[in-house]
C-alpha cells in the first residue's frame, strides 16, 4: 500500500483590507507549476462549460489545413 503524504495547510489571519498578495504567491509557489497549470486548465474548462456546446468542443484551434513545400 503506497504511503500518502497528507495535504499541507497554509492559513493566514488578519483584516482583508490589510492583506496583500504575498500569501497567494507563497501558496502557489509551494504547490508548484503542475498544480498551477492544472488549476488554470480547470478554469478554462469551467469557463468553456458556460458557452454553447459545452466541453465537447474544447480543444486547440485547428486553422491550418495543410502544409506544402514551396517549389524552387
Amino acid at each position: 500500500m503506497p504511503k500518502q503524504t497528507p495535504p499541507f495547510i497554509m492559513e493566514r489571519y488578519g483584516r482583508i483590507e490589510e492583506m496583500d498578495r504575498s500569501f497567494d504567491i507563497a501558496y502557489w509557489q509551494r504547490l508548484g507549476p503542475d498544480a498551477i497549470f492544472e488549476a488554470a486548465w480547470q478554469m478554462v474548462v469551467d469557463a468553456h462549460k458556460r458557452l454553447p456546446g459545452g466541453t465537447d468542443e474544447l480543444r486547440l484551434r485547428r486553422t491550418v489545413e495543410s502544409f506544402q513545400r514551396q517549389q524552387r
